[in-house]
């Protein structure tokens, strides 16, 4: 069963999908690229173990803590590409920046770099996956499905330095 709940950030309302043993998606409200992969109307709104495991994440996280996301069980879906750049951004540490093409590079795919912008725009659980550590080659900021000032509030709250 699809169970879904809204999480009010310091950055504006979220949505959380979940089953009984995966958090599934995480999104800003209107966010571009929402998930495909699920029919948000029919999940029932409420609550489960996973949201609250959740939503205690995301509260330890805007207060500035680094919480660890592998307390969150979670189910990643797309094409075995995405789920690869997917997998790697999970291993970005807190306050730590990274780019595309060392992505690439780390995943033994340095052609790939347009190909990563599409998978880490994909991502289907925002702040957990922590794509927003993924700045240009220089430390410039690149986009955000969540936006860009989002993503810049995101930055900051883990000092990762930016170029504009």
């Amino acid at each position: 069963m699809l169970t879904k709940a809204n999480y009010q950030s310091p950055l504006g309302e979220m949505t959380i999908l979940c089953d009984d043993h995966f958090l599934l998606g995480l999104w800003f409200v209107q966010q571009k690229l929402y998930s495909k992969s699920y029919d948000l109307e029919k999940a029932t709104t409420g609550t489960n173990l996973i949201i609250e495991k959740t939503i205690h994440w995301l509260d330890q996280y805007f207060q500035g803590k680094n919480p660890d996301p592998q307390t969150i069980p979670q189910k990643i879906t797309g094409t075995p590409f995405q789920k690869q750049v997917l997998s790697y951004l999970q291993k970005i540490p807190w306050g730590t920046p990274t780019s595309y093409s060392e992505i690439a590079v780390a995943i033994h795919n340095p052609q790939a770099v347009r190909a990563i912008g599409g998978a880490v725009g994909r991502n289907p659980i925002a702040i957990i996956i922590p794509c927003h550590r993924v700045l240009g080659k220089q430390q410039q900021l690149t986009g955000y499905a969540g936006g860009i000032d989002r993503k810049i509030a995101l930055l900051k709250l883990e000092k990762i330095p930016y170029k504009k």
